[in-house]
This record gives structure tokens, C-alpha cells and sequence, in this order.
């Protein structure tokens, strides 16, 4: 079913969905599969980003079945990913889950891509009380509504800028003024605001902070003031495409500075690919990098495994959108296998009871449903490849000055 509605991607949405869910009915006459609904933005601006979370889904979806399925009491259920594309367009996101749970018969939910998204969604989730996980979803305002379906699997925003900042302090202690620009976006704001925050807490000086509209094609304008600000440090933030063309338009205007950051495009190859030599000593950060050594007790066991089966499937190696929508499988299915059934409210107390190693690291989710048990890394691009600098447990090499 995941291939059908993929082929019918750029068809209307209303379309898509409907075509989904008349295959969801005649599906249900099968026995012994289970559901999970995936609204994804297979088409629009946030593509890219879709493509990786099918592709971590695909790969558990794939695992799973081959081991003969999820095991819920004495019998073995085969796991179906219903997608559907809601063209990046958080409204339809909304309406989309609705429809899945309403009438797709799907028996699981993952979230929308993205912080905005997960959260409009989730009161959908709540309403029908439908365990849900966010594989994307890290601001705190998505889990600060007091649910009691929905669990992620990024940690907060401040995860990720502390450590940036504190690696920046201690090695650049030259290094004085900042300067913040932000995606007008859920995430890509709070964690704009996160690192104004940690850099002010930490010593340093903000001299520019804005935001820029979601769609924006021309950033010159405000380079231009960023430059007359003469940052040592540059921090953006935003997706692949947005933060492409920042760096372009950076080096159009031959704006320099001792450490440029940006978070979240540098995690993925396709930026470092599309970046080349622009994108060398970009500092960023991440949940989860294929260096992490963990060994689990999911289906994928070690992340070396992990990693070797995404190699085979997919010929190259995994970021962390698409690890974390597999490890968000992955918990589904510990969480169904632990309660021994499918009723939704003893799957949701299994998640919530959640306190266990996998090849994604430590996880166990606070009182707000959000994970708060991973340490995630932070990397530089270095030579064409992402280099960890911290943790040090998977620490790969030393912090470098100067973007040009």
C-alpha cells in the first residue's frame, strides 16, 4: 500500500487521502496487519525532509516483516504504512490525520513532519485518543499541552545550542559578537531563541536577531545588515533549500566570520553534497550521527547494524531524520509486543513506561511525553564529511576556525 499511494503523490490531496483510505477498507478484510498512519510533505518545500522519514519507516516497516512480524500475545501481525501527502501544508496536515483515524482504520499514528506540524496534529491524536510519535518534533511547545498520546523522540532545542556554545567558548574565546537568523517556523525559531539564550548565558553578544518568511528567495537585504554588524559568529537556521541559499548568498557578498552555524541542513548529505567547499568548517548540530555506538534491544540491535542495513537499502548512510523515524518504529513495536495487545490505551502506558536501549541511544520519555535521555552530538563539516566534536564517547576530531 505505501508504493500505491507514493505513485499518486502529486494528485490532490483529497484524492490521495481518499484513495488511501479505499484501500485502507479493503485491506482491514485482512487479518493478523497492523496500521500506521504516516502524513508526510512527499511534495513542496519540506520533500526533501519526507523522503527521509519514508525511508526510515520503510526500512523498520521492512525489518519487521521480514522477522515474521510484531508478536502481540501468541500471534504474529504484519506491520502497513499507510502514507499521504499533505503537499507541505500544515492545514492539511491537520485534515489528513483526522481522515486516517476517522476513517483509514489505521491502528497507529506518526506525526507530521516538523515542530508546527506535530502540534497542530496532535489534538487530532488526543481526541481520538491515538498513541502517536513525533519523529521530528523537539520544540517544547509540542509537548507543553498537557497530552497523554503523543511521545517524541528528539530532546529539547537546548540540547543542541548549549553544547554548540560552550564547544565555541572554550575553543574560539576570540570570539565575541553573534548574530541570529531564523526561519519564521516553529522550529527553526525556537531554536533560534534557544541559542540567543544559551549565547547570552554563556557571555556573548547578540548584535542581530530576525526572522526571515517561510519562502523567502532573497536574504541579501538582511546579510547586508548582518555584515555591517561584523558578527564573529553567524547562526541560521531553517531547512535544506532555505539554508542553501543562505550560503550562497553569504558567499555572493563575501561575508566572512570566524564560526558560521546552521541547524538542521548540515546534517544531511544532500547539503554537504549541494554546499561543497561553501560548506566547509559549518558547525551544527543533531539528535543522532552513524558514528553513535549503541547496542539495542530493538529490532535493528547495534547502530553499526542499523546503519549496514540503511547502506544495503538505500546506498548511502543515514541522517538522523531517518534514524529517528525508524527508532520510532522501533518503539511502537516494544511498546505493542509489551502490552500484549492492541487496545491503544495499554500501548500508550507501555510508551509512556518506555525506559530502554536502542541502536537511536537511551530512551525514555518525560512527563510531557518528549524524550529527555539522549546527549546528541554536535559536528563540524570537515573535508566534505560530517565530524563529531561532541559527545566525547563519539567524539571523531578538534574544532576548527574560519568560514569563508
Amino acid at each position: 500500500m505505501a508504493r500505491f499511494l507514493l505513485r499518486y503523490a502529486r494528485l490532490p490531496s483529497s484524492l490521495l487521502v481518499a484513495a488511501g483510505l479505499a484501500l485502507s477498507a479493503s485491506a482491514a478484510l485482512a487479518q493478523d496487519v497492523i496500521k500506521f498512519g504516516a502524513p508526510l510533505p512527499l511534495t513542496g518545500p519540506l520533500a526533501p525532509e519526507a523522503v527521509k522519514q519514508q525511508q526510515g519507516y520503510d526500512l523498520w516497516a521492512e525489518q519487521v516483516n521480514k522477522a515474521g512480524g510484531i508478536a502481540v500475545g501468541d500471534k504474529k501481525y504484519k506491520v502497513e504504512i499507510v502514507y499521504s501527502d499533505y503537499q507541505s501544508n500544515t492545514p492539511r496536515a491537520v485534515q489528513t490525520t483526522e481522515q486516517m483515524i476517522s476513517q483509514g482504520g489505521v491502528n497507529f499514528m506518526f506525526s507530521p513532519f516538523g515542530s508546527g506540524a506535530a502540534k497542530a496534529a496532535s489534538s487530532v491524536s488526543e481526541r481520538y485518543k491515538m498513541p502517536t510519535i513525533a519523529s521530528t518534533a523537539s520544540s517544547a511547545q509540542v509537548y507543553d499541552q498537557g497530552y497523554k498520546y503523543l511521545f517524541g523522540t528528539f530532546t529539547p532545542n537546548d540540547t543542541l545550542t548549549t553544547p554548540l556554545t560552550k564547544i565555541v567558548k572554550a575553543k574560539a574565546p576570540n570570539v565575541k559578537k553573534v548574530a541570529i537568523l531564523a526561519r519564521n517556523d516553529l522550529f527553526p525559531l525556537a531554536i533560534a531563541q534557544e541559542m540567543e539564550k544559551s549565547a547570552k548565558e554563556n557571555g556573548f553578544e547578540v548584535v542581530y536577531f530576525e526572522k526571515y518568511a517561510i519562502g523567502t528567495l532573497d536574504h541579501s537585504a538582511t546579510l547586508s545588515q548582518i555584515k555591517t554588524q561584523a558578527p564573529q559568529w553567524i547562526f541560521v537556521t531553517g531547512y535544506i533549500n532555505d539554508l542553501l541559499l543562505v550560503r550562497k548568498q553569504m558567499t555572493d557578498q563575501q561575508i566572512k566570520a570566524d564560526v558560521v552555524s546552521m541547524i538542521a541542513g548540515p546534517a544531511y548529505q544532500e547539503f554537504i553534497d549541494a554546499a561543497g567547499p561553501g560548506g566547509e568548517n559549518i558547525t551544527s548540530a543533531a539528535w543522532w550521527h552513524p558514528a553513535a555506538q549503541y547496542s539495542g534491544k530493538d529490532i535493528f540491535g547495534t547502530t553499526a547494524n542499523y546503519v549496514k542495513l540503511f547502506r544495503e537499502k538505500f546506498k548511502s548512510d543515514p541522517d538522523y531524520a531517518q534514524a529517528s523515524a525508524s527508532v520510532s518504529g522501533a518503539l511502537f513495536q516494544m511498546a505493542i509486543e509489551k502490552a500484549g495487545t492492541l487496545d491503544k490505551e495499554k500501548v500508550r502506558d507501555a510508551l509512556a513506561a518506555t525506559d530502554v536501549m536502542t541502536f537511536w541511544g537511551p530512551v525514555k520519555f518525560g512527563a510531557t511525553g518528549q524524550i529527555n535521555s539522549l546527549e546528541p552530538p554536535v559536528f563540524q563539516l570537515q573535508g566534505g564529511k560530517a565530524v563529531v566534536l561532541s559527545p566525547d564517547i563519539i567524539k571523531q576530531g578538534e574544532f576548527k576556525l574560519g568560514v569563508n
